[in-house]
Parts: C-alpha cells; sequence; structure tokens
C-alpha cells in the first residue's frame, strides 16, 4: 500500500509561486493515478489537478487550468503541483491523492483512496 507525504506549502503573496511535492512509499507508486486536491475552510474538498501513471494524461480544474501544472517522477516516487499566478483564493489545505488505475486519472475525490495529510497554502493579498 501506498502511503504519502506532501510538502512544500507556505505563505505566498498573491502573484507568487510554490511547488508542491508529494512523496510516495512503496514500489509500486507507478502503478497510481495520483490527484491534487484542496480544502478551504468551511468549503468542500475539490479536485485541483490529476496525472496518469505514465504521466501521459493530465487533467485540470478550470482555474487551475493555465496557473497549476501537475507533472511525476516515478523514479523518485514523486508528483508536484506547480503553482504560478497564486490568488488569495487558492489559500487551503492540499492534499495528494493515489489511486490504482490502468489507464487515465479520476477527477472526483472518491475515485481516491489513498490519501496525505495535507499541506498548508496561504496566498496573502
Amino acid at each position: 500500500q501506498v502511503q504519502l507525504v506532501e510538502s512544500g506549502g507556505g505563505l505566498v503573496q498573491a502573484g507568487g509561486s510554490l511547488r508542491l511535492s508529494c512523496a510516495a512509499s512503496g514500489r509500486t507508486f507507478a502503478r497510481y493515478a495520483m490527484g491534487w486536491f484542496r480544502q478551504a475552510p468551511g468549503k468542500e474538498r475539490e479536485f485541483v489537478a490529476a496525472i496518469s501513471w505514465s504521466g501521459g494524461e493530465t487533467y485540470y480544474a478550470d482555474s487551475a487550468k493555465g496557473r497549476f501544472a501537475i507533472s511525476r517522477d516515478n523514479a523518485k516516487n514523486t508528483v508536484y503541483l506547480q503553482m504560478n499566478s497564486l490568488k488569495p483564493e487558492d489559500t487551503a489545505v492540499y492534499y495528494c491523492a493515489a489511486q490504482r488505475r490502468a489507464g487515465g486519472a479520476g477527477e472526483s475525490l472518491y475515485d481516491y483512496n489513498i490519501w496525505g495529510q495535507g499541506t498548508q497554502v496561504t496566498v496573502s493579498s
């Protein structure tokens, strides 16, 4: 079973950038599609981006398109979320999630059964 640990969150000014990392334990990481989700206070957890096991397919929420980029390095068992042009409304706890899947990647949190503990991202105006 894969275990996930996120890092890279922090406080940044609007317009700035952050890169989140999600390190996975286990030797079967390459068999998992990976997703990033976020949850702001008082709101439901929402989809941000996802990537297939090979990295060949990526998916983004409308709010992330053109600003965020998801990538993975299967040799390092790590998935990344590069976030540029950050806005105060991007403030949330960001979670990575894993889904064992042959192709593609889900965009619903119910598609994923393995979750990290989350990392806080705060964007000041």
